[in-house]
């Protein structure tokens, strides 16, 4: 994992640069909310499915997670 502590970014544009950065801002910070809503909305189908199984996660026969299933978050 990657954390980023610190960040500046530089930029010049055409125009208002304030309306030019409030409009892309807004148009990829609904990108991520969006993307971040449909992992919690996966990560609730999976737990509910898990639930009617009475199941955990996929699991191999050597008791590891089964090729291209994921569990946690």
């Amino acid at each position: 994992m990657l954390t980023i502590h610190h960040l500046s970014v530089d930029f010049e544009v055409g125009g208002d640069d304030t309306a030019v950065f409030a409009r892309l801002f807004a148009e990829h910070i609904r990108e991520w909310s969006q993307r971040q809503d449909d992992v919690r909305a996966r990560g609730r189908l999976l737990a509910r499915e898990a639930s009617l199984t009475g199941e955990g996660p996929a699991r191999e026969s050597s008791g590891g997670p089964a090729a291209g299933c994921f569990g946690g978050s």
